[in-house]
């Protein structure tokens, strides 16, 4: 009796103990997990990632990079010239022509090295083969010919962009072109008035009434009927400056003319012209032509280079479509530019009290700038004859 007890006793703590090494089917809660400890004072506590910002470029720096907004995206190489960060430079736009890059108008229109030498900074947008074979800037259509829409406003975004991105003189913006891009640059200093100041425009077309590819090649071809609805507007353009070859055979030197024709169909009041002619240092004769309204200021600046073709004239062998024998384009333009500003549109001034009269110098023009407290700029004027 007792071995058969002690037979049952084992089998009953076999079974036990099979049944507790068995996994159990029984789904348990977690124990509660310890208090977690502060941390230590010297343990590093990991922040949020926060979205890089693009970096002002350096001077000197020719940077490619690309800008993106709701109406596409381009490609752009930009220029910093040598000298202070601290300077608010002006910005010159460069539209670069058919079967060009922003590299080669670059290199072509030697426009860096006169950034150097006068102290502005150079956009060169590139348009993009998926937009056009030729990379031509689809000047010709609708959509790209008005303000808010198309390739303007995707030109005058990135314009804009570098404006901040550089921190540039917003009241010193420029754009000019070749070809296409003197057509488009036409286009889009018109759209935007209040972003460029001037326009210049070599080997281009004032595009008129112009929707279609065969009446964009019948207007290089001979020129823009003076009739067009655009040309008769009295809207009064931008300051132009305008270089165009007489041998020109890819767009008619008669479209030179177009400029012309709409500044003195935008005015009741005869324009004073003067013409200079001269020989640049290679050989090549000109005439300038320079339109003045009656307060003597400059709306118009024409150059008719003769015995130039399609190319810029004065530019370099490096870039394509250059004509090295020519007046300097690239040189004359960017002096037209930085004779220009927008005048300064704000609300008056307030007057100087007595002891910040004292401090600060004094310009009728601008007002009176100096230090305020901790530093921050003040602005006033130094009596009411000087509100503007």
């Amino acid at each position: 009796m007792k071995a058969t007890r002690r037979a049952r006793k084992g089998h009953s703590q076999l079974v036990a103990f099979l049944h507790a090494s068995a996994p159990s089917q029984v789904k348990r809660a977690k124990p509660p997990s310890k208090r977690a400890k502060p941390p230590s004072k010297r343990a590093k506590t990991r922040l949020p990632k926060k979205a890089s910002k693009p970096l002002r470029p350096q001077p000197g720096s020719f940077v490619n990079e690309i800008f993106k907004d709701a109406q596409g995206w381009l490609s752009y190489k930009l220029y910093t010239p040598h000298g202070s960060t601290r300077r608010r430079l002006p910005l010159v736009v460069m539209l670069h022509g058919c079967k060009q890059t922003a590299s080669d108008f670059a290199a072509g229109t030697d426009m860096n090295a006169l950034a150097n030498e006068l102290g502005f900074l150079v956009l060169y947008p590139e348009q993009a083969a998926s937009a056009n074979l030729a990379r031509c800037w689809n000047w010709h259509r609708t959509v790209n010919q008005r303000r808010g829409m198309g390739e303007p406003a995707l030109i005058a975004g990135l314009t804009r962009h570098v404006v901040t991105l550089c921190k540039a003189n917003a009241a010193r913006v420029y754009i000019a072109g070749i070809s296409a891009g003197g057509a488009a640059a036409a286009i889009v200093g018109a759209a935007y008035p209040d972003l460029f100041v001037a326009i210049g425009v070599h080997s281009g077309i004032a595009h008129g009434n112009i929707s279609t590819l065969v009446q964009a090649h019948s207007a290089m071809k001979n020129g823009v009927n003076a009739e067009s609805d655009v040309l008769r507007s009295k809207t009064a353009p931008l300051p132009t400056i305008v270089f165009h070859g007489d041998q020109d055979g890819t767009v008619h030197p008669a479209n030179a003319t177009g400029f012309v024709s709409r500044l003195q169909r935008s005015s009741d009041i005869p324009l004073d012209v003067r013409e200079v002619t001269g020989r640049s240092d290679g050989g090549r004769n000109f005439t300038r032509s320079v339109y003045r309204n009656g307060d003597g200021k400059v709306l118009l600046e024409s150059w008719m280079i003769h015995g130039s073709g399609h190319a810029w004239s004065g530019g370099k062998v490096t870039g394509s479509y250059t004509d090295p024998a020519g007046p300097d384009a690239s040189r004359e333009i960017a002096r037209f530019f930085l004779a220009r500003r927008r005048s300064p549109r704000h609300k008056a001034l307030p007057a100087c009290p007595p002891d910040r009269r004292a401090r600060g110098g004094h310009d009728k023009r601008f007002g009176e700038t100096g230090q305020g407290q901790g530093g921050s700029p003040w602005l006033c004027r130094a009596s009411p004859e000087d509100e503007t």
